[in-house]
């Protein structure tokens, strides 16, 4: 079969990924690519977007996510740009 990724919001505010056996290994092989020079990829119902999602949720109360992106951080990155998300207070 061919992947299938779709990404919904539950009634209750909860992000959920679901994922078929051929999405999932497409979305763990995106994520181990992550490096310092291919530090993000994009997931979404558009053309380009490196792993396509699905447009239907699996129930009717879903709100379907049809973009989102996948950004690798550094440690260093995050200290020179972004220091407030690695206070020990989260």
């Amino acid at each position: 079969m061919a992947p299938r990724v779709t990404i919904s919001v539950t009634s209750g505010g909860a992000l959920e990924l679901w994922l078929n056996e051929e999405g999932r290994d497409l979305f763990v092989q995106k994520l181990r690519a992550l490096n310092e020079e291919n530090e993000h990829f994009h997931l979404g119902t558009f053309e380009g977007a490196e792993v396509q999602l699905g447009s239907r949720g699996y129930r009717p109360t879903d709100k379907v996510i049809d973009a989102a992106k996948v950004l690798f951080r550094m440690d260093e990155w995050d200290m020179q740009y972004y220091p407030h998300v690695l206070d020990a207070e989260r």
